[in-house]
């Protein structure tokens, strides 16, 4: 017998049975651990490259899921709108698994590793997409009635945080101390998501249940409101920057230090992964305070950070200091906790209903533009140094905290949202002249 409290949830024929404020934590199960499987592979490059790989082939290999993680952003979100969160979610979480297996076929050929990261790719897509959209929908009001404002951003980015962070932790010590380093840190990986898939799939909570099956596909794939004038002037400029400083931080650093530790270098990328993501796993609760419905507050604090950051990243590679090298990762790490939590916050409050997936996708996809940015410093490594490139890259953040920060006046001049949930349906609420 179901309490007010509780909620039916069908699937594959079976009845289960799942406490409305807690419907969250099933998605966000599987969520944490596709993202494991997303950056498991982060702090494993320094091994890769001891078994011979370039530098560039290495960045290229850590970039090859943008393949797979654009059509999974973008697509995923559609398809979800019209057959349900659930059935695509699930496809996520076994193209994690998959993926996974694939890299654990690395020993055969460096084929198996970037088609593996491709169908990881796809996983990460799907989460970020679907996931973070079911999550949202998930920690309402209808769900739970003590919720706050902008607790479903805060909850899917910490879930991604976590799970990036738990992936390269696990991975990196399987791979310094355990056998089978190259095949058995992925095996663990896909052994212990089977459970959060399985589980989403008999005692999940699906939010779409209206019929939209007479809206074709091609008509969900178009998202209107990415050129809503407050999404081109804040968020744009703000997205690739989420996963661009966690990318300077914990792909790039650890090369400027790595003659300097030695036999280590695999546990100093792990750490340094590690220290990234926990400091924006912490600054997240800040990030939602520093929101602002009427003005662009958080992203331009963000921006700042990362900007300062940048700068940070150019003086340890000029110097070359370890403990210097952790305080840029922790430096970054902050400035990406904001960005993430804030650019969401701004998804949410311009997206409706029917939107929110697709808007999320496109904003996950400029987020990932970010993390091309390692491997667009080591091509070009040949001409410059890497303390010329990161203040060069300083400077690039800077024009774009300008450009946020006009916005941020530009909104003063208009109304501000007067929905306490900070979600607005009048576009002139959010709109930026």
């Amino acid at each position: 017998m179901t309490t007010a409290s509780e909620l039916r949830t069908f699937s594959a024929g079976e009845v289960s049975t799942v406490p409305k404020r807690r419907a969250w934590l099933v998605v966000a199960a599987l969520m944490c651990m596709i993202g494991w499987g997303g950056n498991e592979f982060t702090p494993l490059v320094v091994m890769y490259r001891a078994h011979g790989y370039s530098t560039v082939g290495v960045d290229a290999l850590l970039a090859a899921y943008v393949i797979g993680l654009i059509p999974g952003l973008l697509v995923a979100s559609a398809l979800s709108d019209r057959h349900g969160r659930r059935p695509v979610m699930l496809v996520g979480g076994v193209a994690s698994i998959v993926g996974s297996l694939l890299i654990a076929l690395g020993p055969l050929g460096a084929g198996w590793v970037a088609a593996g990261r491709m169908v990881s790719g796809l996983g990460i897509g799907v989460a970020m997409s679907v996931g973070t959209s079911w999550v949202k929908e998930l920690s309402t009001t209808d769900f739970d009635p003590r919720v706050a404002p902008g607790t479903g951003a805060r909850r899917a980015s910490l879930t991604l945080t976590v799970g990036f962070a738990l992936g390269p932790g696990v991975a990196g010590i399987l791979a310094q101390w355990a056998p089978w380093q190259r095949v058995l840190p992925y095996l663990v990986h896909a052994v212990l998501t089977l459970p959060a898939l399985i589980v989403l799939a008999v005692a999940s909570t699906e939010t779409r249940t209206e019929d939209l099956s007479d809206r074709p596909l091609r008509q969900r794939l178009r998202v209107p409101k990415a050129s809503h004038a407050r999404f081109l002037r804040v968020v744009v400029p703000l997205g690739p920057w989420v996963f661009g400083a966690v990318g300077v931080a914990y792909v790039v650093m650890p090369q400027m230090v790595d003659d300097k530790v030695g036999h280590w270098a695999l546990i100093l990328s792990t750490t340094l992964t590690v220290a990234t993501l926990s400091a924006g796993v912490l600054i997240q609760p800040v990030a939602r305070l520093l929101d602002d419905v009427s003005t662009a507050r958080a992203c331009v604090v963000s921006m700042v950070l990362v900007t300062l950051g940048m700068a940070a990243a150019a003086l340890a590679a000029h110097l070359a200091l370890v403990w210097l090298t952790f305080a840029v990762g922790v430096l970054l790490g902050g400035a990406y906790g904001i960005a993430v939590v804030s650019g969401l916050l701004e998804v949410q409050r311009i997206a409706a209903p029917d939107e929110l997936a697709g808007l999320t996708g496109v904003y996950y996809a400029l987020t990932y533009l970010g993390f091309t940015l390692p491997l667009i410093l080591a091509a070009l490594s040949h001409w410059f140094s890497y303390a010329t490139m990161l203040l060069a890259v300083c400077a690039l953040a800077a024009a774009c905290t300008a450009v946020i920060a006009s916005a941020w006046a530009a909104i003063f001049r208009n109304p501000p949202c007067e929905n306490p949930s900070g979600e607005c349906s009048d576009d002139s609420a959010l709109k930026v002249v």
